[in-house]
């Protein structure tokens, strides 16, 4: 059975809402479609103040895109000590961070071709 192909606009809005509800801050979407051989097309970056929010955020995620889309991540990792956890659904990868753990690994540096957008939040 083929798995329905999700439209990247429209699950990059839910996760961006996913993240939103519990209060994610630092948000910005990678978008890797110009640079050779990378594993997907976006990356969302956002971070959590504790453990604690960093698994509210996954979970708020999961529930925001299995509602509005039916689709649940292929892979997630991290979960355990919730410092950074990946959210792999493939065309798009969530990575949710502590703040010091995103300030340690500085993903956006590392992917510098990208063009970035950064996501305003009012809270």
């Amino acid at each position: 059975m083929a798995k329905k192909e999700t439209n990247n606009d429209e699950l990059i809005a839910q996760i961006i809402k996913g993240i939103e509800e519990v209060k994610g801050n630092n948000i910005d979407i990678l978008d890797l479609r110009e640079i050779e051989n990378t594993v997907c097309d976006y990356f969302i970056i956002c971070n959590g103040t504790s453990n604690t929010q960093v698994n509210a955020i996954v979970n708020s995620v999961q529930k925001s895109v299995s509602k509005a889309l039916k689709d649940k991540p292929w892979h997630i990792e991290g979960s355990e000590n919730a410092e950074w956890v990946l959210m792999d659904y493939v065309n798009v990868v969530v990575h949710v961070f502590q703040r010091h753990i995103r300030e340690f690994y500085d993903i956006e540096s590392l992917w510098g071709d990208a063009k970035i957008t950064s996501i305003e939040t009012n809270y």
